[in-house]
């Protein structure tokens, strides 16, 4: 039997913060704890300066070319299409093949912490490295320092500021302007809620050479802000010192620090933006945060864009999209168009709703309509208010038209 429900649902100040992933029940109508198909959602997980942080960042043009080439790319690169690949590697390559700091190596801009933004994944990547990189839900830094007795690059995983974070040094030592030679030979966890530190439990000396490697800087701006370098098993790091507003509001979201209060501060920073100007812009548009209440049906949940992906079309068409599991998904198309009484509003009716697998579609009876508010657009980030009042956070992800 057909499923038949109508939604109507006008916008709200509601703004209730969370951070659970969910995961599909045997039901496969119920949605439980712990499900990716739900996105990233926000929750008070520690005291951060997040909120706080206000920073004079300068970056020159093909710097912001690849910096908004990265919003949107989830897990530092692990969860990035091939066109925003593309776009990133386009970017790289200009900056490459542009006059940076030179012999960054011996430049005192090289020193200090870096926020990992950014790396491909080879294969061949050293365990130790594939720890780092592969933490997705946590802070990952470099610290350099190359001008002092004892030479270190150190690889840095924050778990959150009230936890603590893991520790692994390299010793290390120039090679020439542009590479610096390493061997990673100690580790220690260091936790808030002990008063004493925890050795990494890696024997580092048996390992032999997954312990060494290089490190070429292959670009390092003039503002020292931003670095490109290139790793002995042929990985590519983008790291920045100083990070923009974006970057600051999707590393709240996909660490779970403070996300709701990132996203407050981000919204009142922008507040004078003429909301005239604000389009519901074409493309794919996945849901990472949202600030929803938990329902149990899964279904309705799909059906009101709670999770999942959005897909505009420049004809007035829309599509929610989600993969649901075993290659079945929900599809449920519809229009939209601008509300007469409010320019940055949208009147959102779905009414062709199915499940879908492979070339088979099983029909359902349902019909949603939204008052869908957009807060903050740009061709990377949006932000709205839709159903039941609930506050979204949407990256595009079929790359910059």
């Amino acid at each position: 039997m057909a499923l038949k429900w109508h939604v109507i649902n006008p916008s709200s100040p509601t703004f209730v913060p969370s951070f659970n992933p969910r995961i599909l029940h045997s039901n496969p109508l119920k949605l439980v704890k712990n499900s990716s198909l739900y996105g990233r959602r926000g929750t008070h997980v520690c005291q951060s300066s997040l909120v706080e942080e206000k920073q004079e960042v300068s970056f020159t043009e093909p710097e912001n070319q690849l910096i908004n080439a990265l919003i949107g790319i989830q897990g530092r690169g692990k969860s990035a299409t091939s066109r925003q690949l593309d776009d990133v590697e386009r970017a790289v390559k200009v900056l490459e093949g542009l006059e940076g700091v030179p012999e960054p190596t011996s430049s005192s801009l090289i020193e200090g912490r870096w926020q990992l933004m950014f790396t491909t994944r080879p294969g061949t990547a050293s365990p130790i490295q594939r720890t780092f990189v592969g933490i997705d839900f946590f802070r990952v830094f470099q610290e350099v320092s190359l001008q002092k007795d004892d030479p270190r690059v150190s690889n840095i995983v924050v778990f959150s500021d009230v936890i603590g974070e893991l520790k692994v040094e390299a010793a290390a030592s120039v090679a020439n302007g542009r590479r610096i030679l390493f061997r990673f030979d100690r580790g220690i966890f260091s936790f808030k809620f002990l008063p004493f530190k925890v050795p990494y439990p890696v024997p580092f000396k048996l390992l032999g050479d997954e312990v060494k490697g290089w490190l070429d800087i292959t670009y390092l701006s003039p503002s020292g802000n931003l670095r490109i370098s290139r790793g002995s098993k042929g990985t590519t790091f983008v790291l920045q010192k100083k990070t923009e507003p974006r970057q600051i509001l999707l590393s709240a979201i996909s660490t779970g620090t403070q996300a709701s209060e990132v996203i407050d501060a981000f919204l009142t920073s922008n507040q004078n933006v003429n909301k005239d100007e604000l389009e519901l812009l074409e493309g794919e548009w996945e849901m990472i945060w949202s600030s929803q209440i938990e329902t149990d049906s899964w279904i309705e949940n799909a059906a009101n864009g709670l999770m999942g992906k959005q897909i505009v079309k420049r004809n007035g068409q829309m599509k929610f999209v989600v993969d649901i599991l075993l290659g079945l998904r929900f599809s449920m198309t519809g229009t939209f168009v601008k509300s007469n009484t409010n320019s940055n509003t949208y009147n959102v009716t779905l009414d062709d709703a199915a499940i879908i697998a492979g070339p088979v579609g099983y029909p359902l009876e349902m019909e949603t309509k939204i008052n869908l508010e957009l807060l903050y657009s740009d061709d990377k980030i949006r932000i709205s208010r839709g159903y039941n009042g609930i506050t979204f956070v949407h990256v595009r992800t079929d790359g910059s038209k």
